[in-house]
């Protein structure tokens, strides 16, 4: 797990509009006062009018956002999300460049190799010197602070997601399946979420 240490300071980068096949967004960059961490925000209508917005953090997975791969569900993940929240009063995705669960790319398609010889993406990230999962959702919930919004319903499989985001101050009020069909390409890798990690996975 990350070692915490003070709340990041953040500043808006830019503003602009988004057009989707999910809707209308308006976008926004954030990054950190030092230059640090950096996030993507895709907001519809106002959710700092909402008591408890509708709201996504997706971490960025190249090969399966942009390439389509079917090793993983992260691609479903996001239509289904922006789907959702382009249909909702309001809401946000917030995109966070956490690849491979914070490992980075190039250390993720070496995890992949080793997939590919056997191992899960647990033992995977272990082999090469990672935890399980990489990730730090301190960011993201100084983000939602910044917007003006302290509860939400988040949609999310992972219980360390809410776990995180209530110790950084956000209170997750619901908990909403973030779970598109599974394939024959990603079984294996999602019984491996489940059983290893916990996440919460009714379909494989």
């Amino acid at each position: 797990m990350p070692q915490r240490t003070a709340r990041p300071r953040l500043r808006l980068v830019a503003r602009t509009q988004l057009p989707t096949p999910f809707g209308r967004f308006t976008l926004l960059g954030f990054e950190e006062a030092t230059g640090g961490q950096h996030a993507l925000v895709l907001v519809h209508g106002q959710p700092e009018r909402v008591r408890a917005p509708l709201v996504r953090i997706h971490s960025q997975c190249l090969t399966g956002d942009v390439f389509a791969s079917q090793r993983c569900d992260c691609r479903g993940q996001l239509e289904l999300a922006l789907a959702r929240i382009g249909r909702a009063r309001a809401g946000l995705l917030i995109y966070l460049p956490q690849e491979g669960r914070g490992i980075g790319l190039m250390n993720k398609l070496r995890a992949y190799a080793l997939q590919d010889r056997g191992l899960d993406t647990v033992e995977a990230n272990r082999r090469l010197g990672f935890a399980a999962d990489e990730r730090d959702y301190r960011f993201p919930a100084a983000i939602l602070r910044r917007l003006g919004i302290r509860s939400i319903r988040l949609l999310s499989n992972n219980p360390e997601k809410i776990r995180q985001m209530e110790q950084a101050g956000v209170r997750v009020v619901q908990r909403l399946r973030c779970e598109p069909p599974a394939t024959p390409h990603n079984r294996r890798y999602l019984r491996t979420k489940r059983a290893r990690l916990g996440h919460l996975l009714a379909t494989v």
